[in-house]
Protein backbone atom coordinates (compact mmCIF):
# COMPACT_ATOMS: atom_id res chain seq x y z
CA UNK A 1 0.00 0.00 0.00
CA UNK A 2 1.24 3.76 -0.24
CA UNK A 3 0.65 5.88 2.67
CA UNK A 4 1.33 9.80 2.41
CA UNK A 5 4.12 11.94 3.87
CA UNK A 6 2.83 14.54 6.86
CA UNK A 7 4.30 17.36 7.79
CA UNK A 8 5.30 18.03 11.22
CA UNK A 9 3.08 20.25 13.15
CA UNK A 10 4.75 22.67 15.27
CA UNK A 11 2.87 20.80 18.07
CA UNK A 12 4.68 17.43 16.98
CA UNK A 13 8.20 19.33 16.71
CA UNK A 14 8.11 20.67 20.36
CA UNK A 15 7.22 16.93 21.93
CA UNK A 16 9.98 15.85 19.57
CA UNK A 17 12.65 18.43 20.79
CA UNK A 18 11.34 17.40 24.56
CA UNK A 19 12.14 13.92 24.07
CA UNK A 20 15.25 14.79 22.49
CA UNK A 21 16.55 16.07 25.75
CA UNK A 22 14.35 14.38 27.72
CA UNK A 23 15.83 11.12 26.61
CA UNK A 24 19.32 11.47 28.22
CA UNK A 25 18.08 12.01 31.55
CA UNK A 26 18.65 9.37 33.95
CA UNK A 27 15.21 9.05 35.24
CA UNK A 28 14.22 6.58 38.25
CA UNK A 29 10.67 6.38 39.45
CA UNK A 30 9.37 6.13 43.34
CA UNK A 31 5.62 5.10 43.77
CA UNK A 32 3.64 5.34 46.90
CA UNK A 33 0.21 3.93 47.70
CA UNK A 34 -1.70 6.70 49.69
CA UNK A 35 -4.82 7.15 51.23
CA UNK A 36 -6.27 10.63 51.43
CA UNK A 37 -9.58 10.13 53.10
CA UNK A 38 -8.76 13.00 55.07
CA UNK A 39 -8.32 15.12 52.24
CA UNK A 40 -11.11 12.96 50.15
CA UNK A 41 -13.66 14.51 52.46
CA UNK A 42 -12.90 18.01 52.68
CA UNK A 43 -13.19 18.21 48.96
CA UNK A 44 -16.49 16.67 49.07
CA UNK A 45 -17.81 18.91 51.19
CA UNK A 46 -17.61 21.86 48.96
CA UNK A 47 -20.29 22.83 46.71
CA UNK A 48 -17.55 23.79 44.28
CA UNK A 49 -14.85 21.09 44.56
CA UNK A 50 -11.04 21.88 43.62
CA UNK A 51 -9.77 19.65 40.74
CA UNK A 52 -7.46 17.26 42.47
CA UNK A 53 -4.98 18.40 39.96
CA UNK A 54 -4.84 21.77 42.08
CA UNK A 55 -4.56 20.25 45.15
CA UNK A 56 -1.68 17.66 44.20
CA UNK A 57 -0.01 21.14 42.49
CA UNK A 58 -0.28 23.07 45.79
CA UNK A 59 0.67 19.95 47.85
CA UNK A 60 3.72 18.94 45.53
CA UNK A 61 4.61 22.72 45.58
CA UNK A 62 4.77 23.07 49.88
CA UNK A 63 6.70 19.43 49.76
CA UNK A 64 8.84 21.11 47.38
CA UNK A 65 9.34 24.32 49.51
CA UNK A 66 10.49 22.34 52.35
CA UNK A 67 12.45 19.86 50.25
CA UNK A 68 15.47 21.27 48.59
CA UNK A 69 16.37 18.36 46.68
CA UNK A 70 13.19 18.98 44.46
CA UNK A 71 14.38 22.59 43.61
CA UNK A 72 17.52 21.34 41.89
CA UNK A 73 18.82 20.99 38.47
CA UNK A 74 21.53 19.28 36.85
CA UNK A 75 23.09 22.13 34.48
CA UNK A 76 26.44 21.90 32.37
CA UNK A 77 27.10 25.33 32.41
CA UNK A 78 29.78 27.15 33.42
CA UNK A 79 30.50 23.44 34.51
CA UNK A 80 28.64 20.30 35.94
CA UNK A 81 26.57 21.25 38.89
CA UNK A 82 23.12 21.85 40.78
CA UNK A 83 21.19 24.85 40.84
CA UNK A 84 18.98 25.00 43.34
CA UNK A 85 16.04 27.24 43.07
CA UNK A 86 14.68 29.78 45.71
CA UNK A 87 11.23 28.68 45.10
CA UNK A 88 9.30 26.47 42.59
CA UNK A 89 7.87 26.80 39.37
CA UNK A 90 5.14 24.49 38.00
CA UNK A 91 5.62 22.95 34.79
CA UNK A 92 1.89 21.75 33.67
CA UNK A 93 0.83 20.46 30.69
CA UNK A 94 -2.63 20.56 28.86
CA UNK A 95 -3.99 19.41 25.88
CA UNK A 96 -5.65 22.08 23.57
CA UNK A 97 -7.14 22.15 20.07
CA UNK A 98 -4.61 23.83 17.61
CA UNK A 99 -5.28 24.21 13.76
CA UNK A 100 -7.30 20.93 14.36
CA UNK A 101 -4.94 18.91 15.68
CA UNK A 102 -4.74 18.04 20.12
CA UNK A 103 -1.59 19.97 21.09
CA UNK A 104 0.20 18.90 24.17
CA UNK A 105 1.60 23.02 25.59
CA UNK A 106 2.79 23.63 28.81
CA UNK A 107 1.72 26.55 30.97
CA UNK A 108 4.19 27.78 34.01
CA UNK A 109 2.76 28.71 37.40
CA UNK A 110 5.90 30.63 39.60
CA UNK A 111 5.40 30.14 43.36
CA UNK A 112 2.64 27.81 43.43
CA UNK A 113 3.55 27.56 47.16
CA UNK A 114 2.25 31.36 47.94
CA UNK A 115 -0.93 30.74 46.16
CA UNK A 116 -4.20 29.92 47.31
CA UNK A 117 -6.24 27.30 46.04
CA UNK A 118 -8.36 29.16 44.07
CA UNK A 119 -6.13 31.38 42.13
CA UNK A 120 -4.39 28.16 41.43
CA UNK A 121 -7.31 27.23 39.82
CA UNK A 122 -8.08 30.43 38.01
CA UNK A 123 -4.39 29.90 36.76
CA UNK A 124 -4.87 26.57 35.18
CA UNK A 125 -8.31 27.25 34.08
CA UNK A 126 -7.31 29.94 32.49
CA UNK A 127 -4.49 28.06 30.55
CA UNK A 128 -7.46 25.35 29.83
CA UNK A 129 -9.45 27.72 28.06
CA UNK A 130 -8.36 30.53 26.86
CA UNK A 131 -7.20 31.25 23.13
CA UNK A 132 -4.07 29.23 22.52
CA UNK A 133 -1.87 32.22 20.97
CA UNK A 134 -3.34 34.29 24.40
CA UNK A 135 -1.21 32.42 26.77
CA UNK A 136 2.29 33.51 26.76
CA UNK A 137 3.88 30.31 27.08
CA UNK A 138 2.06 28.72 23.96
CA UNK A 139 2.46 31.83 21.91
CA UNK A 140 6.52 31.33 23.10
CA UNK A 141 7.02 27.72 22.42
CA UNK A 142 4.89 27.75 18.98
CA UNK A 143 6.88 30.67 18.21
CA UNK A 144 10.52 28.97 18.67
CA UNK A 145 9.01 25.58 17.07
CA UNK A 146 8.84 27.46 13.65
CA UNK A 147 13.06 28.09 13.91
CA UNK A 148 15.20 25.29 12.05
CA UNK A 149 16.04 22.37 13.71
CA UNK A 150 19.64 23.43 14.89
CA UNK A 151 18.80 26.54 16.47
CA UNK A 152 15.72 24.99 18.13
CA UNK A 153 17.99 22.55 19.67
CA UNK A 154 20.56 25.03 20.67
CA UNK A 155 18.47 27.27 22.41
CA UNK A 156 17.01 24.21 24.15
CA UNK A 157 20.23 22.90 25.14
CA UNK A 158 21.37 26.40 26.34
CA UNK A 159 17.92 27.21 28.19
CA UNK A 160 18.08 23.62 29.85
CA UNK A 161 22.15 24.45 31.16
CA UNK A 162 22.06 27.72 32.61
CA UNK A 163 20.39 27.28 36.22
CA UNK A 164 18.37 30.81 36.26
CA UNK A 165 17.17 30.99 32.65
CA UNK A 166 16.32 27.37 33.10
CA UNK A 167 14.21 27.81 35.94
CA UNK A 168 12.24 30.72 34.29
CA UNK A 169 11.49 29.14 30.73
CA UNK A 170 10.89 25.08 31.77
CA UNK A 171 9.69 25.42 35.16
CA UNK A 172 11.74 23.49 38.04
CA UNK A 173 8.79 20.14 37.97
CA UNK A 174 6.54 18.98 36.19
CA UNK A 175 2.93 17.71 36.34
CA UNK A 176 1.23 15.69 33.75
CA UNK A 177 -1.70 13.21 34.18
CA UNK A 178 -4.39 11.07 32.73
CA UNK A 179 -6.56 9.76 35.46
CA UNK A 180 -8.97 11.89 33.94
CA UNK A 181 -9.25 9.41 30.99
CA UNK A 182 -8.85 6.24 33.41
CA UNK A 183 -5.66 6.22 32.49
CA UNK A 184 -1.95 6.85 33.78
CA UNK A 185 1.22 7.06 32.52
CA UNK A 186 3.93 4.80 33.65
CA UNK A 187 6.93 6.46 32.34
CA UNK A 188 6.47 9.90 31.69
CA UNK A 189 9.31 11.79 30.16
CA UNK A 190 10.61 15.52 30.90
CA UNK A 191 14.01 17.35 30.82
CA UNK A 192 13.16 18.39 34.32
CA UNK A 193 14.33 17.04 37.74
CA UNK A 194 10.82 15.61 38.64
CA UNK A 195 7.53 14.97 37.44
CA UNK A 196 4.68 13.71 39.43
CA UNK A 197 1.46 12.00 38.58
CA UNK A 198 -1.12 9.59 40.12
CA UNK A 199 -3.85 7.40 39.23
CA UNK A 200 -7.52 7.12 39.21
CA UNK A 201 -8.83 7.71 42.99
CA UNK A 202 -11.31 5.40 44.16
CA UNK A 203 -14.21 6.56 46.45
CA UNK A 204 -11.98 5.94 49.84
CA UNK A 205 -9.02 8.29 48.63
CA UNK A 206 -6.68 5.21 47.92
CA UNK A 207 -4.45 6.29 44.85
CA UNK A 208 -1.00 5.67 43.61
CA UNK A 209 1.13 8.20 43.07
CA UNK A 210 4.36 8.50 41.29
CA UNK A 211 7.71 10.67 41.48
CA UNK A 212 9.99 10.45 38.45
CA UNK A 213 13.11 12.09 39.19
CA UNK A 214 16.56 12.43 37.84
CA UNK A 215 18.98 9.79 39.53
CA UNK A 216 22.02 12.60 39.14
CA UNK A 217 19.95 15.20 41.67
CA UNK A 218 18.88 12.60 44.26
CA UNK A 219 18.62 9.41 45.15
CA UNK A 220 15.43 6.67 45.42
CA UNK A 221 15.57 7.73 49.59
CA UNK A 222 14.68 10.76 49.46
CA UNK A 223 12.34 10.90 46.75
CA UNK A 224 10.33 7.68 49.13
CA UNK A 225 10.79 9.95 52.54
CA UNK A 226 9.06 12.83 49.87
CA UNK A 227 6.69 10.65 49.23
CA UNK A 228 5.77 10.12 52.55
CA UNK A 229 5.59 13.44 53.74
CA UNK A 230 3.55 14.51 50.41
CA UNK A 231 0.39 12.16 51.80
CA UNK A 232 0.79 13.97 55.41
CA UNK A 233 0.75 17.39 53.54
CA UNK A 234 -1.99 16.46 51.28
CA UNK A 235 -3.96 15.49 54.35
CA UNK A 236 -2.75 18.34 56.42
CA UNK A 237 -2.52 21.75 54.69
CA UNK A 238 -4.33 21.33 52.37
CA UNK A 239 -7.40 19.73 53.56
CA UNK A 240 -6.91 21.89 56.14
CA UNK A 241 -7.02 24.85 53.07
CA UNK A 242 -10.00 23.02 51.32
CA UNK A 243 -11.83 23.05 54.86
CA UNK A 244 -11.65 26.52 55.02
CA UNK A 245 -12.75 27.54 52.06
CA UNK A 246 -15.94 25.67 53.53
CA UNK A 247 -15.84 27.41 56.13
CA UNK A 248 -15.35 31.01 54.70
CA UNK A 249 -17.83 30.48 52.85
CA UNK A 250 -20.52 29.70 55.12
CA UNK A 251 -19.79 32.78 56.73
CA UNK A 252 -19.70 35.21 53.62
CA UNK A 253 -23.20 33.76 53.00
CA UNK A 254 -24.57 34.16 56.60
CA UNK A 255 -22.94 37.76 56.73
CA UNK A 256 -25.13 38.19 53.22
CA UNK A 257 -27.90 36.86 54.57
CA UNK A 258 -27.68 39.50 58.24
CA UNK A 259 -27.39 42.08 55.88
CA UNK A 260 -30.22 41.86 53.66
Amino acid sequence: MRGRALKLSAPRRLVGDLMRFSIRVPRVTVQRQMNLGPLLKARMAQQGRPSWTVLFLKGYALLSLETPELRRAYVKLPRPQLYEYPGSIASVAHERELDGERAVLLSLIKNPERRPITELAALIEAARTRPVRDVKEFRRALKIAKLPAPIRWLLMWLGLNLGRPRGRHFGTFQLSVYSGLGAESLNPMTPLTTIFNYGQIDDQGLVTVRIHYDHRVMDGANVARALERFERILNGEIAAEVAGQTVAATVAGAAASGAA
